[in-house]
C-alpha cells in the first residue's frame, strides 16, 4: 500500500481534472489503487469517512474523464465520498491536513477550489442546486453541462424528490448520477430503498425481450409488426422491471443499472447521456468500502472512523479516559427506561448507531422506527404517536435537527405534544466542521412557546434529564454534547429534577460563573484555580434553557456585581441571550459588569473539539482570563 503521494506513479502527475482525461486504460486502474490507498493511509492516521469514498473511485475517474470541470459544473450530495475528488483537484500536498485545523475540509467547499461548485455537508440537496446551476446556464445562454451525484440514502429525503419534481417539469438539461450502494449511513430502510434494490441481471433483460419478441411473432398477420414495435421500445420493458418506471415519471431519461466499478462502461454510457437535451438518471450500482476488506465487511463501521490499522482496520487503542459516550448513556437509559414504559419509542432518522438507538432496536424492535434520511417526518411522525399515548423519543443531531424546525414548532409545540427531542452532539463537534457544529439549537428552540430545554453537566445528569421529559406531559428537548462526560456514575433509578431549577454547585463573593451543559465542569476548574488567585468564584448551573431559573438567578444577581455567562451555543438567540433578557427586564442589570461567552457570529471551522474551545475562550482558559478581567 503506498502512503506517501509523492512515490505514487499516476497520482502525483494530476493536478486539474483535465490531467484525468490524457491517462491510458490501464493508468486508470493504477492510478484508482493509488487514490484508494491515499485515502485510506490518511483517514487511518487521521480519520473521516472512508467508506463512502473508496466505493466511488472510479465513478469519480469516469466523470472527470467525462466532463470539463473547468466549465462543467459537479455537484456531489453530502460530500462524504468527495476525496477521491479532492484528491484529483490539484490538493495532493494538501490531503494530510484534511478535517485539521486550518487544513482542507472534510466536505467540498467552494471557497476551497474552483472545483467545489457547490458546498455541502447535509444530505438531498444536489439535484436542487444542479438545477438552479442548469436554469442559470440556459437563462445566460451558456453552454456546460450540470451533473448531480446523489446517493439512495439521500434519496430518501423529501428534498430529493422535490428537486426530482421540478427538474422534470422544467425540462433543464442536467445529470443526476444516482449512487446507489444500497446504504446511507447505516442500512437504508424503506419501500424506496426495496424498490431501488430490484435489481435485473442484463441474461435475464435479454431472455425477456427475446421471449417477448418470439411470442408477438406468432400472432397471425399482425405478429411482425407487434414485434418490431417491442424490439423498438426495449428499454420502455427493461424501465418497467427496474427502478426506471420511478423516474421516467419524473420525466427523467433513465438509464441504468450500470456497475460503478466499470470506468469504461461508465464513460461510454456519460458520452451518451451528454447528447441529450433533458434531464437524465444514470442508476449507478457501487460497493460501499470498494477495494478494502474491512469497510466492505463493515461499510457502517468505516462510513466515518477515527484512527485505525490499515493492515487489520482495528481501531488504534484509545488513550483517552476510557469512559462511554454522552451517546452511549442516552441509549443504555433510553433501553433501561422503556423496560419499565411500554409506552416509550425510540425514532432516528437513519442513524440508530450514531445516535445510540441500535440497543433499543434491539430490545425494544417493535417500538424502534428508523425513517431514513427525513428529520421533517421523524418529527410529525412522532407527534403523531403522542397524540395516542406514546411518548416517542426522537434522537437526531443537533446540525440535522434544524431541517425539521417547522415541524418542531408546528406539529409538536403548537399542539403541545408529549414528544421527546433529544439533541446528540450539541455544541462544537470538532473535524466535520461547520456543517455539522451542532451551535444553534438553544438560540432556534427557545423562542418555542410550550417546549421544555435542557442540558446535562454529566452522565448523571443526562439520566435524570431523560426521566424528567418523560415525566413531563408536553414537549421536551434535551442537547448533550460529542464525546465522554466526566465519569459521572449512573444510578439506576435516575430522579426527576425539578423543572426549571438550577444549582450552585460553587459559592463565592468576587464573581458568578452561569452556564449548563458541557460547560459547567470547565467553569468549576477555573472557578477552584483562580482561588489559588484569591478569587472566589461561584459556578451556578441552570440546567434549564427554558424556563430559566428565575428566581435564583435572580437571587445571584443581588449577590455579585461581576457576571460571566458561558455557553457552548451561538451568542445571538441563546443561554447567555436569555438570562441577560431576564436580568435586563427586572431592572437587575445596573451597576453590573458582565461577560457573554459563546460561539460568535461566524461559521466555526474544522478542528478538535479543544482546539476550538479554546480559540473560542470558552474552555478553562478562557474562563478564567474573563473571570480575572473582569475582577481587576
Amino acid at each position: 500500500m503506498i502512503k506517501d503521494p509523492k512515490k505514487t506513479v499516476v497520482l502525483s502527475q494530476i493536478h486539474k481534472p483535465g490531467d484525468v482525461r490524457d491517462l491510458e486504460g490501464d493508468q486508470l486502474d493504477v492510478l484508482a489503487q493509488e487514490l484508494r490507498d491515499i485515502i485510506i493511509s490518511q483517514v487511518s492516521n487521521r480519520g473521516g469517512h472512508l467508506a463512502p469514498s473508496l466505493g466511488v473511485v472510479e465513478l469519480t475517474l469516469a466523470l472527470f474523464r467525462s466532463f470539463d470541470l473547468e466549465k462543467d459544473k459537479l455537484v456531489w450530495d453530502v460530500g462524504h465520498q468527495a476525496y477521491a475528488h479532492k484528491l484529483l483537484t490539484g490538493r495532493l500536498d494538501d490531503f494530510s491536513t484534511l478535517r485539521q485545523k486550518g487544513g482542507m475540509s472534510g466536505f467540498p467547499r467552494m471557497a476551497e477550489s474552483s472545483y467545489d461548485h457547490f458546498g455541502v455537508g447535509h444530505s438531498s440537496t444536489s439535484i436542487s442546486a444542479a438545477l438552479g446551476m442548469a436554469m442559470a446556464r440556459d437563462l445566460k445562454g451558456e453552454d456546460h453541462e450540470v451533473v448531480a451525484v446523489i446517493g439512495d440514502g439521500s434519496l430518501t429525503a423529501g428534498l430529493a424528490f422535490e428537486g426530482l419534481n421540478q427538474a422534470g417539469d422544467l425540462g433543464r438539461k442536467m445529470v443526476v448520477v444516482l449512487n446507489d450502494n444500497e446504504m446511507s449511513i447505516s442500512r437504508n430502510v424503506g419501500a424506496l430503498s426495496q424498490f431501488l434494490s430490484r435489481k435485473m441481471t442484463s441474461p435475464f433483460l435479454q431472455r425477456l425481450k427475446s421471449d417477448v419478441e418470439g411470442l408477438l411473432g406468432t400472432i397471425p398477420k399482425i405478429g411482425d409488426d407487434l414485434a418490431g414495435y417491442a424490439k423498438r421500445y426495449g428499454d420502455s420493458v427493461k424501465s418497467f422491471f427496474t427502478p426506471g418506471i420511478l423516474f421516467e415519471a419524473f420525466h427523467f431519461t433513465y438509464v441504468g443499472p450500470i456497475d460503478g466499478h466499470d470506468t469504461a462502461t461508465l464513460v461510454k454510457v456519460f458520452e451518451e447521456v451528454k447528447k441529450l437535451d433533458k434531464p437524465v438518471l444514470v442508476h449507478v450500482m457501487t460497493t460501499k468500502g470498494k477495494g478494502y476488506e474491512p469497510a466492505e465487511s463493515d461499510p457502517s463501521h468505516f462510513h466515518g472512523v477515527g484512527k485505525f490499522t490499515p493492515e487489520t482496520g482495528l481501531a488504534r487503542k484509545y488513550t483517552g479516559n476510557g469512559l462511554p459516550s454522552y451517546t452511549e448513556v442516552f441509549g443504555a437509559t433510553l433501553c433501561s427506561l422503556a423496560d419499565k414504559d411500554e409506552t416509550i419509542m425510540a425514532i432516528t432518522a437513519a442513524m440508530p448507531e450514531g445516535t445510540g438507538t441500535e440497543c433499543f432496536r434491539q430490545n425494544h424492535s417493535d417500538r424502534f422506527v428508523d425513517v431514513g434520511i427525513c428529520e421533517q417526518h421523524a418529527v410529525t411522525f412522532a407527534a403523531g404517536l403522542a397524540t395516542q399515548g406514546f411518548k416517542p423519543a426522537v434522537a437526531i443531531y443537533s446540525t440535522f435537527m434544524q431541517r425539521a424546525y417547522d415541524q418542531i414548532v408546528h406539529d409538536v409545540c403548537l399542539q403541545n405534544l408529549n414528544v421527546n427531542l433529544f439533541l446528540d452532539r450539541g455544541g462544537l463537534v470538532g473535524e466535520d466542521g461547520a456543517t455539522h457544529h451542532g451551535v444553534y439549537d438553544l438560540s432556534y428552540l427557545r423562542h418555542i412557546p410550550n417546549l421544555v430545554i435542557m442540558a446535562p453537566k454529566d452522565e448523571a445528569e443526562l439520566a435524570q434529564m431523560m426521566v424528567t421529559a418523560f415525566a413531563y406531559d408536553g414537549p421536551c428537548a434535551m442537547r448533550y454534547p460529542r464525546g465522554t462526560g466526566v465519569g459521572a456514575s449512573v444510578s439506576a433509578s435516575p430522579r426527576k429534577i425539578a423543572i426549571g431549577k438550577g444549582e450552585l454547585i460553587r459559592d463565592g463573593k468576587d464573581a458568578v460563573v452561569i452556564t449548563l451543559g458541557s460547560r459547567v465542569y470547565p467553569a468549576l476548574e477555573a472557578a477552584m484555580e483562580l482561588e489559588e488567585s484569591g478569587l472566589e468564584v461561584a459556578v451556578f448551573n441552570t440546567r434549564f434553557v427554558k424556563p430559566l431559573p428565575k428566581k435564583q438567578l435572580l437571587e445571584l444577581a443581588g449577590r455579585f456585581d461581576r457576571i460571566v455567562l458561558v455557553e457552548e451555543n451561538a451568542r445571538m438567540g441563546g443561554f447567555g441571550s436569555a438570562i441577560l433578557e431576564l436580568l435586563n427586564d427586572a431592572d437587575a442589570l445596573q451597576g453590573k459588569k458582565v461577560q457573554h461567552l459563546g460561539i460568535p457570529d461566524e461559521f466555526i471551522e474544522h478542528g478538535t473539539q479543544k482546539e476550538l474551545r479554546s480559540m473560542l475562550g470558552i474552555d478553562v482558559t478562557g474562563i478564567k482570563k474573563t473571570v480575572k478581567n473582569l475582577c481587576k
